[in-house]
């Protein structure tokens, strides 16, 4: 059985980017490569359970078993020994993938405090995007009585794209919700010549 949003990106997403980026071959085209969710935990170095816990809420939310990360080197200053566990890593492909972000945006981001969008400034220059949350409740499968410490992440999305606007222009095919930055000032930029050719 295909994801909703796979369904989507075959039956809409890809027509509507054949017009706009005027690629013929299908296969030129961007799409959804896989997604890697992270939580970075410094606070494990004073608690090992938070690892645990942490581990337990990036499961229920990605539907797979995440991987941990080791820290590399040991730093003093910071009481962190080299190999010991400071964060988790998961990574979605395929059908995973386009349900995560089915969710993200019909019901995570919806759900962010104060939300005025996404900043479509947050691309790596490969046409990856990556955007940070600030705590794992926002996620439905989250339930709050058995949350036992507010844990951030950052999403990436990784794709094909050749460039950000590519990217960036089928991500909001897809329906993320960027504010485009640039739109304001081209308003404001136009209102002068506007006048001046009504005094003349």
């Amino acid at each position: 059985i295909m994801s909703r949003l796979y369904e989507k990106y075959r039956n809409d997403v890809i027509p509507a980017l054949k017009e706009t980026l005027g690629y013929k071959n299908e296969l030129a085209l961007p799409r959804l490569d896989k997604i890697v969710i992270s939580m970075g935990i410094g606070r494990a170095i004073e608690n090992k359970n938070l690892i645990s816990a942490a581990e337990k809420d990036l499961k229920r939310i990605a539907g797979q078993k995440p991987t941990t990360c080791q820290a590399r080197k040991s730093v003093a200053a910071f009481k962190l020994r080299q190999g010991q566990n400071i964060g988790l890593k998961v990574t979605l492909r395929g059908k995973r993938a386009y349900e995560f972000l089915d969710r993200l945006i019909s019901l995570v981001i919806p759900r962010l405090r104060d939300f005025r969008g996404l900043s479509p400034k947050s691309f790596d220059h490969a046409g990856n995007y990556n955007m940070g949350i600030s705590e794992q409740v926002v996620f439905p499968e989250i339930n709050l009585d058995d949350v036992e410490f507010t844990q951030g992440m950052n999403i990436t999305l990784v794709t094909s794209a050749s460039d950000n606007d590519e990217a960036l222009q089928m991500l909001e095919q897809f329906g993320m919700p960027f504010h485009r930055e640039e739109e304001p000032e081209e308003e404001s930029e136009g209102k002068p010549e506007e006048e001046s050719e009504e005094s003349a």
